[in-house]
């Protein structure tokens, strides 16, 4: 089995105690890549440096919405250096999230100009989207990026609305829980070629190890679920989301089994 991680945050502090024994583990799991998506300026800068001491990680670079009211004026431009300096896969995670008391003005401003900075350089987005699905819907419908939608949670609808913008819809462990009823919707009908199988850890422990600090060895119990859903195997389906991981963040391992 292959396994590409589509998004993941080994540079949040969870890791620090063993950041390195957990990573160094990971290709005996069958994990061949991981994307790992900045959150802030210094978040997006240890994802390079992931990326450069390891040869399966690779770097996105953003402010996610809920660090909006701290991030400084300057951010904007570090983000787009690092992007600049060295070749990270993608802009995020940016997006917009109504769940946290952050001034909905300022996600918007942030969301727009990475937006736009994602066009200036030519990379897909990776987008954050938590109760705010009309709000991000209409961003991405006026800036027409390449990209995912990561942790889906919107509807079925929605998701038809997102595939006619040619996006990518990323699935994590909540695939597993058993009052998610909306990823089965969307996974049933979903085109193979736009899904994504990704952790968000330190977050999301799938089922049966749901409470625990998640890690990429996980997503076996991810794309398991997801295969049911899709009428595929675990197998079949680590290998089209790691094909549609590679395609969508120009990543080149070869050629391809399927």
């Amino acid at each position: 089995m292959e396994i590409f991680d589509s998004h993941a945050h080994y540079a949040d502090h969870a890791f620090d105690a063993d950041r390195a024994a957990v990573l160094g583990g990971l290709p005996a799991a069958g994990v061949t890549d991981v994307l790992n998506a900045g959150t802030t300026a210094a978040d997006s800068a240890a994802c390079v440096e992931l990326a450069k001491a390891y040869p399966f990680c690779h770097a996105a670079v953003g402010i996610h919405p809920e660090e909006a009211a701290d991030a400084a004026s300057g951010d904007l431009a570090e983000i787009k250096r690092l992007a600049e300096s060295f070749p990270v896969a993608a802009i995020g995670e940016i997006g917009l999230d109504y769940h946290w008391d952050v001034p909905r003005e300022l996600q918007h401003k942030w969301f727009a100009g990475q937006l736009e900075l994602a066009r200036e350089l030519d990379l897909p987005v990776i987008v954050h989207d938590r109760d705010a699905h009309a709000d991000t819907l209409a961003f991405l419908q006026k800036y027409r990026p390449r990209g995912v939608v990561h942790c889906y949670s919107g509807s079925a609808e929605t998701a038809r609305e997102l595939l006619k913008l040619g996006l990518y819809l990323g699935f994590t462990g909540s695939v597993t829980f058993k009052n998610n009823k909306k990823a089965r919707a969307v996974l049933e009908t979903l085109p193979h070629d736009r899904v994504l199988c990704e952790t968000d850890c330190p977050y999301m422990a799938p089922e049966p190890l749901r409470g625990r600090r998640c890690d990429s060895s996980m997503l076996t119990h991810t794309l398991a679920r997801m295969g049911e859903m899709m009428g595929l195997s675990a197998e079949e389906t680590a290998q089209v989301t790691a094909r549609n991981a590679r395609e969508l963040f120009g990543i080149n391992r070869g050629e391809e089994t399927v």
